[in-house]
């Protein structure tokens, strides 16, 4: 068994389709009206159509409960976060550094998703490199082991 794709349930397709387009670069796969599969795997469905399948009401399916979200990694997070300055998003939280320095923000979509864009892990090994640290400094600072570190890095010497 694998995992194929991740489906959110959403009350206005067309709106939904652009604001993955829109702010997360994702385009469509496949189009069958109620179903929609971006890149990524990333599958949209109609609200109405996905309460039917399961057999609840639309009233029922608890929007903005905020118990998950879908994660993405961005390799140019700066330049993502000044995109973000220019769109309508309703913020989870601003971005924010976690403790091993992995900076992410989080954000709602059009049906109260929890969207997270964590910067690329790679690129916080080579932001730490860039700025001083050793691989092993970098290793501590991000409690990894340093072998992760040197396989972000692969030019990186000791």
């Amino acid at each position: 068994m694998k995992l194929k794709n991740t489906l959110l349930a959403v009350t206005d397709m067309e709106k939904s389709v652009a604001f993955y387009k829109d702010t997360l670069g994702l385009h469509k796969i496949a189009d069958f009206g109620a179903n929609v599969t971006l890149s990524g795997g990333l599958c949209l469905q109609t609200a109405d159509t996905w309460a039917e399948f399961i057999e609840k009401t639309p009233g029922e399916l608890g929007w903005c409960g905020n118990v998950s979200e879908v994660y993405f990694e961005e390799d140019d997070f700066g330049s993502f976060v000044e995109k973000l300055k220019n769109l309508d998003i309703h913020y989870v939280h601003p971005v924010k550094e976690h403790p091993w320095g992995q900076r992410v923000v989080r954000f709602y979509d059009p049906d109260c998703h929890i969207i997270e864009v964590g910067e690329n892990i790679k690129s916080v090994c080579l932001r730490f490199i860039e700025s001083g640290l050793t691989v092993e400094q970098t290793a501590r600072r991000m409690d990894v082991p340093a072998e992760f570190v040197k396989k972000c890095l692969p030019k990186v010497r000791d």
